[in-house]
């Protein structure tokens, strides 16, 4: 498994604020995801293949303690994966409902956000 691992946030009740993780990065992946959910339980081993790469971070977001962050950076369906370039939202993958997202999906992205 790729290194994302040590990059890995989880959201819970009270104490992280995401927005002071990304203000202290340059560029950052983030995916939106429940653990509850199947789609996003199915796109999380695609996630930590490639999403980890030379000039930003990667960061797992489980949302399902943080409802605000739906509202905030408008996550309607999940998984959802957003490209952070210094602290503001700049590329977005949603997923489709009932079908989640695929591997060549998050590739176009990387590719994008070069």
């Amino acid at each position: 498994m790729s290194g994302i691992n040590k990059h890995s946030l989880a959201i819970t009740k009270g104490g992280f604020d995401l927005d002071a993780a990304l203000g202290s990065k340059k560029n950052v992946f983030a995916l939106f995801y429940a653990t509850w959910c199947p789609f996003s339980q199915q796109f999380l081993p695609v996630f930590e293949k490639h999403a980890e790469g030379k000039g930003h971070d990667c960061v797992r977001i489980t949302i399902d303690d943080k409802e605000s962050l739906f509202d905030k950076y408008h996550v309607e369906y999940m998984p959802t994966v957003i490209f952070f370039k210094n602290g503001n939202p700049e590329k977005r993958l949603d997923a489709t409902p009932r079908v989640g997202l695929n591997e060549k999906q998050l590739l176009d992205l990387l590719e994008k956000c070069r």
